[in-house]
């Protein structure tokens, strides 16, 4: 968290999609702005605030992730692949399952399927830690992605069990075919995010920040989902509103509480090496 300084221009992200030359001289870029002081304000307000929801979540090392319209993404590679690979999971099982909402974990089959993608990643980055080998970018999305739809699958059956009224007892992923295309979603999602999201320029970042609040809000939503006043209460979509509003208030609360956890740890390490 500490390593954040950089020098004046720097290189960073590796997808040649993206523009890789940042000035850092305390202003964002603005060229192209056809609003100018104003836009350049508008700009940097909203860089500002793409920073902040990252900030108590990841390390934010530009070297280390991507940039869409000259804008850092909030998050770093790795972060994004999971933020971006749980909302697609979640998506694409429940799209395969038909809304038959299945209420228990996944196979055999399955477990050694999240197994294997939780693993990659843990490999990837904890051989990178400990100093064993150097990664890139694209593996750590890649790796991201795998967590991340690995999160989302065992997400489903606890979000079901737990806000609907009625649902299905099968098992998430139940069958080979719908298996093998959850899996074939993952290398699809990498092409777009690594290939087509650059090209959104600053949408870039945005939608990275719209992940990362939409998956704390599926992840409280488990939680919210077990107080009484909304324990398998919906039975309809419209009923799957005040908890979800909840959940993202309380995702909100989250970012707040990590920035200031963060803030607290670089305050308090900086004393300590006085």
């Amino acid at each position: 968290m500490v390593e954040r300084s950089v020098r004046d221009r720097e290189v960073v992200g590796s997808n040649p999609a993206i523009p890789t030359i940042r000035t850092l001289d305390g202003r964002p870029p603005s060229r192209g702005l056809p609003f100018g002081y104003v836009g350049r304000c508008l700009l940097q307000a909203l860089t500002a605030f793409l920073h902040w929801i990252g900030y108590g979540l990841c390390h934010q090392l530009p070297q280390r992730s991507f940039f869409g319209g000259g804008v850092q993404v909030p998050v770093c590679a790795r972060d994004t692949g999971i933020y971006f690979g749980v909302l697609v999971s979640l998506a694409v099982i429940s799209a395969l399952h038909r809304g038959s909402r299945p209420r228990e974990m996944p196979s055999r089959a399955g477990w050694i399927a999240i197994a294997l993608m939780i693993g990659a990643m843990a490999l990837d980055g904890g051989t990178e830690y400990a100093g064993l080998r150097t990664t890139t970018n694209e593996l750590r999305l890649i790796t991201g992605l795998l967590a991340g739809f690995a999160i989302g699958a065992l997400l489903t059956p606890m979000i079901n069990d737990e806000l609907w009224k009625t649902g299905s007892r099968e098992r998430v992923l139940n069958t080979p075919w719908r298996l093998a295309i959850w899996l074939a979603a993952v290398p699809v999602s990498y092409a777009v995010v690594y290939w087509g999201l650059p090209f959104l320029g600053i949408g870039y970042p945005i939608l990275v920040a719209i992940a990362i609040v939409a998956t704390l809000t599926a992840v409280n939503l488990v939680l919210v989902c077990m107080l009484p006043p909304f324990e398998r209460k919906a039975d309809r979509l419209l009923r799957t509103w005040p908890p979800i509003l909840v959940a993202c208030a309380v995702a909100w609360l989250e970012i707040w509480l990590a920035g200031l956890l963060r803030t607290g740890i670089l305050v308090l390490a900086a004393r300590l090496t006085r």
